[in-house]
């Protein structure tokens, strides 16, 4: 009996709870902050355990899928997913059991950082498989299923946006409930496909079936052009994935709850897109399209960090569409000149890119916030920056270490900020005691500047990359044109190129 069906589902629902995940994770960022008082650098390196386990997973697994099995892989994979879960609820315990502040603040912190690394681990095996796996249940029709297969990815951030207006925070349209019950809302899709992978069998790799060795894989890393390619797909990695990241935690501070509707709809412009990227690269280049989405991305980075009111809306919507190609046409470029690369190469360029996103994109967002917030706090009150900085410090690259703004004591400023509001918005009356202290309000500025100024300094980034991308257009016209390698036969007439086939399935 085929049960190519059933599969399928059961691939498309592990990029349903990657997405989840990925976006309640964003949407709680504040509520960690402001329970155990981490800084921004700290969120941002828990943003980044989220993701860098995916890198390395992705990488290894496609090297030994073809060996044990794309069964054995998914159960590790369900493992995983459950065991992230059981260590993220055991950061409150750990926390209130070790004291609170402290030792406390510490054991919640890993609490957290291995649930966010288990659960990047648990992507990164998935997306080994599924990736050859729907190749070889529809070998015919490859890039429609995929295409419809990483449309699962924009689907679970949807989701996982929309539960998260419904419950995160004190401001939820529905009951708040408490992080540690929102932060499961991955589970119901990942319990999914763990029955599904326990009682179906699984066919064996297309890779393993054609014949392709592994020496002739690894000669296709010889090529600079390749390398280019890896280098732009870590770029791509750190202002996709690490911007989405951080995208609610940061418009918070300007658009309140309207941050997560923002997410929602840029999520939605890369879902409905994502179905019509074959035909649209068809119509462009993959690599002119790579460079009008890469300064699509610029724009839209730099005016989500300056402008303000419903200008955001267009920012955002600019800032959507850019993003919507980068991760699947570059994938698409790397497949259709590298075919004997096969697995290999494909693994390689996503697990760069989350590798990047998790090292680089998470962390490093974070530390411009807390860099600008602890530079424009300490400018307009030194003694207010003294009193409210973290004992902690960060690094990050070259760049000079910067203790960050406590989370806790920046949650309360904006926890009154709010109370005041809703006062204010009810009629009712507003006594001394509701107003914001000077040095509160500081405090709320200095936040909402550091936030900004990440953003625009992160659209440096994307400029970079249309550099490379323009490069890359160059050289190929110098070539003759851009023109996908076949290993046999003859080149395809219908979907000429494949950018758009897939998509980022990262936690």
């Amino acid at each position: 009996m085929n049960n190519n069906r059933q599969l399928f589902l059961a691939s498309f629902f592990t990029l349903i709870a990657a997405g989840i995940g990925f976006s309640i994770r964003g949407a709680v960022l504040d509520e960690w902050g402001t329970q155990f008082g981490f800084t921004k650098g700290q969120l941002g390196e828990l943003t980044g355990a989220g993701l860098v386990g995916f890198g390395f997973t992705i990488i290894a697994c496609s090297l030994v899928a073809d060996l044990v099995g794309y069964k054995v892989l998914m159960v590790l994979a369900f493992v995983l997913h459950a065991g992230s879960a059981v260590a993220t609820l055991a950061a409150t315990p750990v926390f209130n059991a070790m004291g609170g502040s402290g030792a406390g603040k510490d054991g919640a912190y890993w609490c957290l950082f291995v649930g966010a690394l288990m659960f990047s681990l648990a992507n990164g095996v998935c997306e080994s498989v599924i990736n050859p796996l729907v190749a070889t249940l529809y070998p015919n029709q490859k890039t429609h299923y995929l295409n419809i297969l990483h449309a699962g990815w924009p689907g679970g951030l949807i989701l996982g946006g929309a539960l998260a207006l419904f419950f995160c925070g004190e401001d939820a349209y529905i009951r708040p409930l408490r992080w540690e019950i929102t932060s499961a809302f991955f589970l119901p899709p990942a319990l999914y496909y763990g029955y599904v992978i326990l009682k179906e069998k699984f066919p064996i790799s297309e890779a393993k079936a054609s014949g392709v060795s592994f020496g002739t894989m690894l000669a296709e890393f010889a090529s600079p052009i390749l390398l280019l390619l890896f280098l732009l797909h870590a770029m791509v990695g750190y202002v996709e994935l690490g911007t989405d990241g951080w995208i609610q935690d940061i418009m918070k501070n300007s658009i309140g709850k309207s941050a997560t509707w923002l997410f929602i709809w840029t999520s939605g412009i890369m879902f409905a897109l994502r179905f019509f990227a074959g035909p649209i690269v068809e119509k462009v280049n993959p690599l002119g399209l790579l460079l009008i989405s890469a300064i699509l991305g610029c724009v839209g980075l730099y005016a989500l960090g300056t402008v303000e009111g419903m200008a955001i809306i267009v920012a955002g919507t600019i800032y959507g569409i850019g993003k919507t190609f980068y991760w699947p046409t570059m994938l698409g470029v790397v497949g259709e000149r590298y075919p004997k690369g096969g697995a290999l190469t494909m693994g390689t360029i996503g697990g760069i890119g989350m590798l990047s996103a998790g090292i680089l994109g998470g962390p490093g967002i974070g530390y411009f916030q807390d860099k600008y917030a602890s530079e424009d706090l300490a400018r307009e009150s030194q003694e207010v920056y003294v009193e409210t900085k973290s004992s902690t410090s960060k690094h990050f690259l070259g760049w000079s270490a910067v203790s960050g703004l406590d989370g806790q004591k920046v949650g309360e400023a904006t926890k009154k900020q709010k109370e005041l509001e809703m006062k204010i918005a009810s009629g009712k009356q507003v006594t001394a005691a509701d107003e914001l202290t000077t040095s509160e309000q500081q405090i709320i500025n200095a936040n909402l500047y550091g936030g900004r100024m990440a953003l625009k300094v992160t659209a440096a980034v994307p400029a970079m990359m249309a550099v490379g991308y323009l490069i890359l257009v160059l050289y190929f016209r110098s070539k003759g044109g851009y023109q996908v390698e076949v290993l046999h036969g003859q080149k395809p007439e219908g979907e000429h190129y494949t950018g758009g086939m897939e998509g980022p399935g990262e936690g």
